[in-house]
């Protein structure tokens, strides 16, 4: 094939992909000159992608197979525009060789390997038998044709559980399964297919031996047209959860010098059997002796920050020079490693309710200024929402250090500093998981985050006596700003008094009042005394006296002559707070009374989020055990299982397999058994 339709020089890029990806490679293409056009769904009329192109194409509708899947909507955008080249980012159709073809069918040039290379990698099994071929050494498994029941249970059976059962077109932990038994392996397989099918269309399976206590380690590798192909080091993604990578970090503190440079040769032979194009990830499984070859992704991954932050390297930059047709500017002993760097995903999720992923509008989006080696590649600002059609990160902090401990520590303090509010966040799950001491000492595999879920999740310590006064503090702060930006009156003044003094009483409950879901703790009061003297604050009869200073995103308050930097959030009588103790969310108790109790039942079984029914697992007038599967729904692209609340007799089902529901809707009603 002629070279000047795949690889050539062009000045307009369109990115087919949103959020944070979308704005991290307009950034570096308009650095580099190029004009950009950004792609979006009616859900993302207002997104940031779409504010930070030069120019913008509406897909669709909200879902992704009407907007962001749309090959013949993408190519007209292309069309519409001028666009020459398209960057499919990671997700969606970046690994998709139909799409590449018809890039390279409508002149574009598609930013990324061939269609050829993606469907000989692409395919996880396709993928293990070019890599036998080549010696690379593979985790012992099933890649066969052949998807039937009965030769998938036979293959388990001769690799011997435990088992994983893998989507081979998949990623992101979708349509995978961990089975350890024989009876747990159609039903795996089915849950899996299925999944596999929704997110890429295709249902293969393969079944690999399950590794104990493994490591996930990839080599990052990138190929020019001219036959040149480096190994850019190597990641460790071994901090999981449903198979999810949640921290990355470069280079792996698993590996010596020697296991290193036999990880990065290996993976440079996987590329080199398709004499790869582009860039892409080589991964692997460690049991802590071998390593062995699991898949390649045929695209820029997630944790690519991680690897540009210890070489020097703008891989987005690497990706468009190689499709303009130029040689890579490095030879592989020219590249350096420098340092270490960590990466965590901020993703709108509910750790405490299985990483349940959240929507809802951004009211506050308060993080760190990049400084000090901190790195945030964000696709939210304030006021955007986050809705229920799309994959639920926000946005990816990475921090870079000359050694692995500082660099946790750089990160873990951004995410300190971090405040977003409106959905809830995985930000407090991310610092927990980099202050536990097995993550500091890399005593740690993929089922690490299971394991010390609780420890991860435990609830947030009882606000105490700084944290009632920062409450007090915060409210009267509020006043005070909102009495002066009115008035402009020193009367409107808090603590301006020509003679006299007064009291003020607050009551305060731990977690969000009623409506919120949050269980109440017990009422603490504090009193406030102002006037004429200094202002004092009484809490279990000892009086502090304290001083506020305003500054963004909250105030410097003093108590007793020790100054604490408090940052608030106030949403009517609900109060977030982060102090030097933690994060606290506080119920402002209504001093007029008039407060419900009433509270949804826990035991009401409903859609937690927008969805679709994907499975009903249940019949009519069966006898359930409590938590027995009732339902499965597919939810930002991922499969819940809503589950009976207590023990009885499923009365009804309001709902069948298609039904598109929305959050808080019933879809069944169990009797309770009474035992």
């Amino acid at each position: 094939m002629d070279r000047s339709k795949l690889y050539r020089r062009f000045r307009t890029l369109l990115i087919a992909n949103r959020g944070e990806i979308a704005c991290r490679v307009i950034r570096t293409a308009r650095a580099m000159g190029l004009r950009t056009v950004a792609v979006y769904s009616e859900a993302d009329r207002d997104a940031m992608h779409v504010a930070l192109a030069d120019e913008a194409v509406l897909l669709g509708p909200a879902r992704a197979r009407d907007s962001y899947l749309n090959v013949e909507r993408l190519i007209e955008a292309a069309r519409k525009t001028g666009a020459e080249a398209v960057h499919p980012g990671y997700g969606f159709l970046s690994e998709n060789a139909e799409f590449a073809h018809a890039c390279l069918d409508a002149g574009l040039v598609f930013v990324g390997p061939t269609a050829g290379m993606m469907t000989a990698m692409g395919s996880k099994s396709g993928s293990k038998a070019l890599m036998e071929k080549a010696g690379v050494p593979l985790v012992p498994g099933y890649h066969g044709e052949a998807q039937d029941e009965a030769t998938l249970a036979k293959a388990a059976e001769e690799i011997g559980f435990p088992i994983l059962v893998k989507a081979s077109a998949g990623g992101g932990g979708r349509g995978m399964r961990i089975v350890r038994s024989a009876a747990e392996l159609v039903p795996a397989i089915v849950s899996a297919k299925r999944e596999a099918k929704a997110a890429f269309g295709d249902d293969t399976m393969l079944i690999e031996k399950y590794v104990d206590n493994p490591r996930h380690i990839e080599v990052q590798i990138i190929g020019d047209s001219h036959g040149n192909l480096l190994s850019l080091f190597e990641r460790e993604c071994t901090l999981q959860r449903r198979h999810q990578k949640v921290i990355e970090e470069a280079p792996s503190p698993t590996l010596n010098a020697a296991q290193r440079e036999m990880v990065c040769a290996a993976a440079r032979k996987a590329a080199g059997a398709v004499n790869y194009v582009g860039a892409g990830t080589i991964e692997f499984v460690s049991d802590g002796k071998d390593v062995f070859f699991i898949e390649m992704n045929t695209r820029l991954q997630v944790e690519h920050p991680v690897t540009e932050l210890i070489t020097g390297i703008d891989l987005v930059e690497w990706q468009l020079r190689v499709a303009f047709g130029e040689a890579l500017p490095l030879k592989q002993d020219e590249i350096r490693l420098n340092g270490h760097a960590v990466e965590a995903r901020v993703y709108a999720e509910n750790p405490t309710k299985n990483f349940m992923p959240a929507v809802g509008k951004i009211s506050t989006w308060r993080l760190p200024a990049e400084t000090g080696g901190l790195r945030i590649d964000a696709g939210y600002r304030e006021g955007d929402s986050v809705s229920p059609y799309y994959d639920a990160m926000l946005a990816k902090m990475i921090a870079w250090a000359p050694t692995r401990d500082v660099a946790i520590e750089r990160l873990n303090r951004g995410l300190e500093d971090s405040d977003v509010r409106g959905i809830v966040t995985n930000i407090p799950f991310l610092s927990a998981l980099m202050t536990h001491p097995k993550v500091r000492a890399n005593a740690i595999d993929t089922g690490f985050i299971e394991r010390e879920l609780a420890v991860l999740t435990a609830a947030a310590p009882a606000p105490g006596e700084l944290e009632l006064c920062a409450a007090v503090a915060a409210i009267v702060n509020q006043e005070r700003q909102a009495a002066q930006a009115e008035t402009h009156s020193p009367w409107q003044t808090f603590g301006w008094m020509p003679v006299g003094r007064r009291q003020r009483s607050f009551t305060f409950r731990a977690g969000h009042g009623v409506g919120h879901g949050v269980g109440h703790g017990p009422e603490q009061k504090i009193t406030l005394n102002y006037g004429s003297g200094p202002s004092t604050l009484v809490i279990d009869e000892r009086e502090l006296a304290f001083a506020i200073a305003p500054k963004d995103g909250g105030f410097d308050l003093t108590l007793d002559g020790v100054k604490s930097s408090v940052a608030a959030v106030i949403d009517g009588h609900e109060l977030y707070l982060r102090t030097r103790n933690g994060r606290f969310d506080l119920h402002w108790v209504d001093p007029f009374g008039g407060e419900s109790e009433e509270q949804a039942g826990e035991d009401k079984i409903a859609a937690p989020l927008p969805g679709t029914v994907v499975a009903v697992l249940a019949e009519e007038g069966a006898k359930l055990d409590k938590g027995a599967p009732i339902l499965t729904l597919e939810v930002m692209k991922m499969e819940q299982t809503l589950r009976a609340p207590y023990a009885g007799v499923l009365k009804s089902i309001k709902c069948k397999v298609g039904d598109i529901v929305q959050e808080g809707v019933e879809l069944a009603v169990v009797e309770p058994s009474g035992e």
